[in-house]
C-alpha cells in the first residue's frame, strides 16, 4: 500500500489551507463590492432608544426662580433618579447664543435638550432640524408642524387662568379682582389673562376686573422683575383689590410678597405653574391657591416615553389644576369648594368655552 511521508502530508495541508483562504477572501472582497442595503435608522428611532438618557435643560433666565423654571428643572432632575438618567441645566441669558449651547450639548453627548419658555420656540425648532439624532423638548412651544424628534409641551393656560379668575370672584369681598402678568407678546400670558377676567366674570357678572401686563421693555425681563411686580401689587390693594392673582415668574414673586407684607389688610394672593405656597413660604398667610402647570410632572413623562421608544413629535397636553388651600383651608366655604371642582370637571369636558382675543395658545 502506497502512504504519505510526513512531509508530503504537511504540504499538502499547507495548499489546502491556502485554496480555502484564497476562498475566504474572495468572498469578502465580493461582499465588499456589494453591500446589502440597510435601512437607516429614523431620528425617532435615534432619539428614543439611546442606552442612557443624557438630558440638559436650556433655560433663559436664571433656572431658580422659584416658580415656572424651578419646576421645569424639578421635572428635568426627577428623570436622574427615576430614570437613572445624566442631567445637566444650562442658563443662556443672551438668547442669540441658544444655538451654540446647543451644538456644545450635541459634541458632549446630550442625546434629549429641553428648551423652556416660549421665546426659545423657533431655536428649537431649529436644532431639532439640525440634530435629527437628539430628541428635543419644547416647554410652552405649540407645534404648527409636528418633527419627528421634537415634542412641544404645552397647556391650556386659559383653562388655568379660568379657575385663578372664578375663585378669585367667589373670594372677593371688595367686589374687585386683579392680575399681575409677564408681557401679552407671549399668547401664554394673554390666556392666562384672558381665562382670568372671564373666570371671574362667569362667577359674578359685575365684578371689578384689572390686568396689568409687563409690556416695559424686552420680553425676557418681563419675568425677572419683582420689584415691577412689587409696585402693581402695591397700587392694586391701594385701589381696594382683594384678590390678586400673578403670572410672571419671580416678577410674579414679588407681587405675591408685597401682599404678604401687608396681610393685615386681608388681601389674598393666587400663584402660579406650581403650588407656591412651598415655594415661596413667606406669602404662606396670603395665599388662598396657586393656578398650577404641572410642568414637571409632563417633562418627566415626556422623558419615559422618549426611554421606553414611544415618543413622537407634535403637541403633548399636560395637565392644569388649583393647588390645595392650605392655611386657608378654613376660609373657604365648602360651596365655593365644590364649584370649583365642578368647574374644574366642565372644562375638561369642553362644556366652557373660552373666548381669547389671540389665537391658539403657542
Amino acid at each position: 500500500m502506497y502512504t504519505f511521508a510526513p512531509q508530503r502530508v504537511r504540504a499538502r495541508q499547507r495548499f489546502l489551507l491556502m485554496v480555502l483562504l484564497s476562498v475566504i477572501s474572495l468572498v469578502g472582497c465580493a461582499s465588499s463590492a456589494t453591500p446589502t442595503a440597510t435601512p437607516a435608522p429614523t431620528a425617532t428611532t435615534l432619539a428614543a432608544q439611546p442606552t442612557q438618557l443624557k438630558v440638559a435643560m436650556i433655560s433663559p433666565n436664571r433656572i431658580f426662580d422659584k416658580g415656572y423654571l424651578e419646576l421645569a428643572w424639578t421635572g428635568v432632575q426627577s428623570a436622574e433618579k427615576a430614570l437613572n438618567a445624566k442631567v445637566k441645566p444650562v442658563e443662556v441669558l443672551d438668547h442669540s447664543l441658544v444655538m451654540k449651547n446647543v451644538d456644545e450639548l450635541v459634541s458632549q453627548g446630550f442625546n434629549v435638550i429641553v428648551l423652556v419658555s416660549p421665546e426659545l420656540r423657533d431655536s428649537a425648532i431649529e436644532a431639532a432640524k439640525k440634530y435629527p439624532q437628539v430628541m428635543f423638548i419644547g416647554v410652552d412651544h405649540f407645534q404648527d408642524e409636528a418633527l419627528p424628534n421634537l415634542v412641544g409641551l404645552i397647556f391650556r393656560e386659559d383653562q388655568a387662568g379660568y379657575l385663578a379668575g372664578a375663585l378669585a370672584a367667589l373670594m372677593s369681598k371688595t367686589g374687585k379682582v386683579g392680575a399681575v402678568l409677564g408681557t401679552d407678546e407671549i399668547p401664554q400670558l394673554r390666556a392666562f389673562g384672558e381665562g382670568f377676567r372671564q373666570g371671574a366674570l362667569s362667577q359674578k357678572p359685575t365684578i371689578d376686573v384689572t390686568l396689568v401686563y409687563h409690556n416695559e421693555v424686552r420680553i425676557e425681563k418681563s419675568f425677572v422683575d419683582p420689584e415691577w411686580g412689587r409696585v402693581q401689587a402695591e397700587a392694586m390693594m391701594d385701589d381696594g383689590i382683594d384678590i390678586i392673582f400673578t403670572a410672571a415668574g419671580a416678577t410674579g414673586s414679588g407681587a405675591l410678597q408685597a401682599i404678604a407684607e401687608r396681610q393685615d389688610t386681608g388681601v389674598l394672593g393666587i400663584g402660579v405653574d406650581n403650588d407656591q405656597y412651598f415655594t415661596l413660604p413667606e406669602t404662606q398667610p396670603i395665599l388662598l391657591s396657586s393656578s398650577m402647570k404641572q410642568v414637571d410632572v409632563g417633562i418627566l413623562d415626556i422623558l419615559k416615553q422618549i426611554q421606553a421608544g414611544s415618543a413622537t413629535g407634535g403637541n403633548f397636553y399636560g395637565t392644569i389644576g388649583l393647588a390645595p388651600y392650605h392655611d386657608l383651608e378654613s376660609q373657604v366655604p365648602d360651596t365655593v369648594k365644590q364649584k370649583m371642582i365642578t368647574l374644574q370637571e366642565q372644562l375638561e369636558q369642553g362644556q366652557i368655552t373660552i373666548d381669547l382675543a389671540t389665537p391658539t395658545p403657542r
